[in-house]
C-alpha cells in the first residue's frame, strides 16, 4: 500500500473525525479540558465536523490515504467497494500564515461567523457543550495567546499545525511525517516558518525534533491546583538564516507544560 496526501473533502470528514477522537482520547489536554462524566462523543464529533467544514475553505486541512500500489494490494482490497479502495489513515489541520499587521479579511470574518453559528446550533441540538470545561478552555486560549505574543516574532506569520492524528494501525509508516512535510516543504520554498503544539512531551519532542523542530519554551495552564501540560513547536524556513532558538523551561512541580518553538532548515 502507498500513502497519498490530499486536501480534506466532505466525504473524508467522518473518517477524519473518528481518527482524531481516537488519537486524542488519552491526550493530557483533552482529559484536562473535558469533564469525563459529561463528555459527549457525538457532540464532540459534530463540533469537529463543523471545524472540518470550515477548514476545507479556510485552512490547509489534509488527509493521508492508504491506496493500492501493487497487484497484491489490489487483491487485498478486492472485497471493498470503489469508495473504500482507499481509506483515510491520518489527518492534519494546518492554518495558513497571517501577518499580524494585516486586519482580518471580510471573507475570513464571514467564515468565522458561519462556524460560530454552526457551533451554536450544535450546542442547541445537544443541549450543551458536551462536557467542555469553558473556564479551562478560556484559560488555555489566554495562555496560548500570551505565548504567541511572546514568541511569534515573524511579521509574515506562521503556518500553524492545529492538530495532527494518525490511525493506530497506520503508525510507524511515516504517515505523520508526510502530513507535516506537505506544509513544511511548502514553507521552506516560501521562506516561511511553521509552528505546532502538543500536550505530550514524550515522545513528541523527539519525533518533531527529527523533522527539524526545536524546543524553546514551556507554558502552564492553571485552574487552581489542576494544571495541564502542553507542547508547541515552531520552525524557520531554510531560506532564513535563523539560528536554533535557545531552550526555555518554566519549572513547576505539578506540570511539564511545554511550548516548542525553534528553527527548521533542510540541513537535518
Amino acid at each position: 500500500m502507498a500513502i497519498e496526501i490530499s486536501h480534506l473533502t466532505k466525504k473524508d470528514i467522518p473518517c477524519a473525525v473518528e481518527i482524531i477522537q481516537k488519537a486524542f482520547e488519552t491526550d493530557p489536554y483533552f482529559l484536562w479540558i473535558f469533564d469525563a462524566r459529561k463528555f459527549s462523543k457525538e457532540r464532540n464529533a459534530a463540533s469537529m465536523s463543523a471545524r472540518c467544514l470550515w477548514g476545507i475553505n479556510n485552512g490547509l486541512f489534509y488527509v493521508a490515504k492508504e491506496v493500492p500500489s501493487t497487484n497484491s494490494d489490489l487483491e487485498t482490497v478486492v472485497g471493498r467497494s470503489k469508495k473504500t479502495m482507499s481509506r483515510v489513515v491520518g489527518v492534519a489541520m494546518w492554518l495558513p500564515p497571517h501577518p499580524p499587521s494585516e486586519p482580518e479579511s471580510w471573507y475570513s470574518y464571514f467564515q468565522s461567523w458561519i462556524l460560530s453559528l454552526r457551533q451554536a446550533a450544535i450546542n442547541i441540538r445537544f443541549r450543551g457543550r458536551g462536557g467542555l470545561n469553558v473556564k479551562r478552555y478560556k484559560i488555555w486560549k489566554d495562555s496560548q495567546a500570551a505565548v504567541h505574543r511572546e514568541i511569534w516574532n515573524d511579521p509574515s506569520g506562521y503556518y500553524f499545525c492545529n492538530a495532527i492524528a494518525v490511525a493506530d494501525y497506520a503508525r510507524g509508516k511515516g504517515v505523520g511525517r508526510k502530513l507535516v512535510e506537505i506544509v513544511t516543504d511548502k514553507a521552506d520554498q516560501e521562506g516561511m516558518r511553521c509552528y505546532l503544539e502538543s500536550s505530550k512531551k514524550v515522545p513528541n519532542v523527539e519525533i518533531y525534533g527529527r523533522m527539524g523542530f526545536k524546543f524553546v519554551k514551556e507554558m502552564e495552564c492553571h485552574d487552581g491546583e489542576n494544571v495541564c501540560k502542553y507542547q508547541a513547536v515552531s520552525s524557520s524556513a531554510a531560506a532564513h538564516t535563523v539560528q536554533g532558538l535557545s531552550l526555555l523551561r518554566i519549572y513547576s512541580p505539578n506540570i511539564e507544560l511545554a511550548i516548542l518553538h525553534g528553527s527548521r532548515t533542510n540541513e537535518h
